[in-house]
């Protein structure tokens, strides 16, 4: 607004000051007339960076803003993790679902395995879901034979195969309940096991890998 007074204002003083230097000593008022230009330009280069530095500092505002719902949200989601009664609103929004899932994997793939662990325990603990339930159940069992936790390995792999199923990653998990049998020293387990995988699911990587890890027992 004040801009727009001090475009008018510059136009009003030229037109008044074309008009007085009809009837005056024309050198004096163009000297006149030049400094008043001067002195409106100077207003209007201030106020220009004024509003740039206003526009600039509201910017900064709304990204910090922005951040630290970021970091809000990070927060949010590490303390549901460490404290199981902690439940969100909406417990079965798709938002929720993804925010917990996708931090999910992200610890997963930087190797933060503890993380990782608790954000797919709160998922399976917490949420429905018929493809990224089974996953994460996956993700648990894997996670526990890295720590060498094989019965909750075992556990977690024994209830995917039980409610899912139909889930692509069962003929896998047949195989990983194989390992944990191997693993423990209980070799004809293994190999009943491994043997299961590879008659059942003959057409399954999984197949390819338990027949592989008979041959070795031979």
């Amino acid at each position: 607004m004040r801009l727009k007074f001090l475009i008018l204002k510059y136009f009003f003083i030229v037109l008044f000051s074309l008009n007085f230097l009809a009837n005056e000593n024309e050198d004096i008022k163009t000297d006149i007339l030049f400094l008043k230009i001067q002195e409106l330009e100077s207003e209007i280069a201030d106020l220009r960076n004024r509003i740039e530095s206003q526009n600039f500092l509201i910017e900064k505002l709304i990204q910090e803003s922005l951040d630290n719902e970021a970091d809000t949200g990070e927060d949010k989601i590490e303390e549901l993790t460490l404290n199981s009664n902690i439940r969100f609103e909406g417990i079965d929004d798709i938002r929720s679902k993804e925010q917990i899932y996708d931090a999910a994997i992200k610890a997963l793939e930087s190797q933060n395995f503890e993380r990782a662990f608790n954000l797919y325990k709160y998922f399976v603990d917490n949420f429905n879901d018929d493809e990224k339930r089974p996953l994460s159940l996956f993700w648990l069992g894997e996670i526990s034979m890295i720590n060498n936790d094989l019965e909750n390995a075992k556990n977690f792999f024994m209830e995917l195969i039980s409610k899912y199923p139909s889930h692509y990653r069962i003929p896998l998990s047949h195989k990983k309940i194989g390992d944990i049998y191997l693993k423990s020293s209980q070799t004809e387990n293994a190999r009943e096991k491994y043997n299961f995988v590879v008659r059942e699911y003959p057409n399954n990587t999984a197949s390819s890998l338990a027949l592989q890890l008979l041959k070795n027992m031979e």
